[in-house]
C-alpha cells in the first residue's frame, strides 16, 4: 500500500534503525519504545492483520519473533519479554499493517503494558464457546 507507513518503514523508504532484514521481514527499533530495546517485526508485504496474512508467513513471523527475543534478551540482559500482536482497533491495533511488538522487560522497570481483569470461566461461557467454535 502506497500510503502505509509500516510498508514504507519495512521497505526502507523511511529511514529506521534496522536490527534484522530478510526477503520477507524487517525488524526495527520502535520510534516510541515502551522500554529500551522495544522493536517491531514488520512484513515487507502489506497485510492489515493476522487474518489476512498467509499461514506460512505468519509462522515465519513468529519464529523470527522468537529468535529476535532470544537475541535481544542476551544483548540487553533483560529479565523478561513481552511478545505482543494486536488485531483490530478493539484489541489495541492502531497501525493497520500486521506487526509484532518485541518488548524487553527489566526488574524495577515500567509496569506491564498488557493487562486484563480475570473472570471466572463459567459453565455457561464454556458451553457457548464450544458450541460456537464447532459451528465455524
Amino acid at each position: 500500500m502506497s500510503d502505509c507507513i509500516f510498508c514504507k518503514l519495512a521497505n526502507g523508504e523511511i529511514p529506521t534503525t534496522k536490527l534484522y532484514e530478510d526477503d520477507d521481514f524487517t525488524v526495527i527499533l520502535d520510534a516510541g519504545p515502551a522500554t529500551k530495546g522495544h522493536c517491531l517485526v514488520l512484513p515487507k508485504a502489506h497485510y492489515a492483520n493476522i487474518y489476512e496474512m498467509p499461514e506460512d508467513l505468519t509462522a515465519k513471523a513468529f519464529v523470527l519473533a522468537r529468535k529476535m527475543a532470544i537475541k535481544m534478551t542476551r544483548a540487553m540482559g533483560c529479565d523478561g519479554f513481552n511478545i505482543v500482536q494486536n488485531n483490530g482497533e478493539t484489541a489495541g491495533q492502531s497501525v493497520f499493517h500486521f506487526h509484532i511488538h518485541l518488548i524487553p522487560r527489566y526488574m524495577g522497570g515500567e509496569a506491564i503494558v498488557a493487562n486484563w481483569t480475570p473472570h471466572d470461566l463459567t459453565d455457561e461461557w464454556k458451553d457457548e464457546i464450544v458450541e460456537k467454535f464447532k459451528q465455524v
